[in-house]
């Protein structure tokens, strides 16, 4: 069972929620650090994490699941949030350039149809940055944070969703070493276990974290009815003129 948008705004309030949502946001801004111009979507439960972006992006839009609910934001002005189906983004194509994914695709209930419709809103040459929770880490077995809702995801595994998906993984990053637990000396001392966990142990982070660019010369398959598949049976080529010549006179 993953969490609702009341459940995810709620552990963003707490001091656990905060640090986890600083430390994320460090490793985001590492990958992406200069989004002036772009056009910049956020997927999931993304909002923590694009405010940042809001002063510098053309454009910022914040899109929910349906099933996860939606909330107002940002807090003051116009919302720039909405309620879709990951399946049938109401954007059109190639409007986006980055595309941000946090507690979207391992809550997701079509992984690969929500990795199809970010490839199609992604402009030539866009890239997504997905957050996911790391199945060799502490967070992603303990469901009191929203990061042990969902699948939990190995770098091995991911890369080759993506890849099946038409995207090739060009950043790594990982983030969140401190046990997940209220505790406020734990809390204090969240950034040396950053630290110290980046150089000796970054396998067993909390959350994996890869931007991945569009593969642009990928064919795009198009669903196709029983009817049409009944009638067509395969695609050859069409001959070149000298060869359909040679075909005949051997013919006759």
């Amino acid at each position: 069972m993953n969490m609702d948008v009341i459940d995810l705004r709620d552990f963003y309030g707490r001091p656990l929620g905060r640090a986890a949502q600083y430390h994320i946001s460090r490793r985001i801004r590492q990958i992406w650090p200069d989004v002036r111009g772009l056009n910049m979507l956020g997927l999931g439960f993304a909002t923590p994490y694009l405010a940042p972006f809001l002063s510098e992006a053309q454009r910022v839009v914040g899109l929910m699941p349906a099933r996860q609910g939606v909330l107002h934001w940002p807090p003051e002005g116009k919302s720039l949030t909405g309620l879709v189906d990951e399946r049938e983004l109401p954007l059109e194509d190639e409007s986006m350039d980055r595309v941000l994914v946090v507690h979207g695709l391992e809550a997701s209930e079509s992984m690969r149809g929500m990795l199809r419709q970010i490839w199609r809103v992604l402009a030539p040459g866009g890239r997504v940055l997905i957050v996911v929770p790391n199945r060799r880490g502490l967070w992603a077995r303990r469901e009191a944070t929203p990061f042990g809702h969902g699948q939990p995801f190995s770098r091995v595994q991911l890369t080759q969703l993506l890849r099946e998906s038409m995207f090739s993984p060009s950043a790594w990053e990982v983030a969140l070493f401190a046990p997940p637990f209220d505790w406020r000396p734990l809390l204090r001392s969240a950034s040396a276990w950053e630290r110290a966990g980046h150089i000796l142990w970054p396998r067993f982070s909390g959350v994996i974290i890869v931007e991945a660019t569009k593969q642009i010369y990928a064919a795009t398959p198009l669903p196709v009815s029983r009817k049409v598949k009944a009638r067509v049976r395969a695609i050859a080529p069409i001959p070149s003129p000298a060869r359909s010549m040679t075909s005949r006179q051997e013919e006759g």
